[in-house]
């Protein structure tokens, strides 16, 4: 799912190249998550990096996601709160 969460992401990516012929990069929706290469193909990769960095760092704080093509990757209040939890009981 996490594949094809980047995948999908990545197509809504859009480039631009700048006046000092470098290639910038960003994905709409996702704040912060942007490249700056000297080539395109550099530029994506890069592009990717971070987004794959950005969805590590927003799971781990637990920040909501967003939904990209109907995929999800936040967890939901019902996931959380029927999960098992310890029992303090003697």
């Amino acid at each position: 799912m996490l594949t094809k969460y980047i995948q999908a992401a990545m197509k809504h990516a859009t480039y631009e190249l700048l006046d000092d012929k470098t290639f910038y990069g960003s994905i709409p929706g996702f704040e912060g998550v942007w490249a700056n290469e000297p080539t395109l193909e550099a530029c994506r990769q890069e592009l990717q990096e971070a987004l794959e960095d950005w969805i590590l760092l927003g799971v781990s704080l637990n920040h909501d996601l967003p939904v990209v093509d109907g995929i999800e990757l936040n967890y939901s209040e019902v996931a959380s709160s029927t999960a098992t939890k310890p029992s303090c009981s003697p």
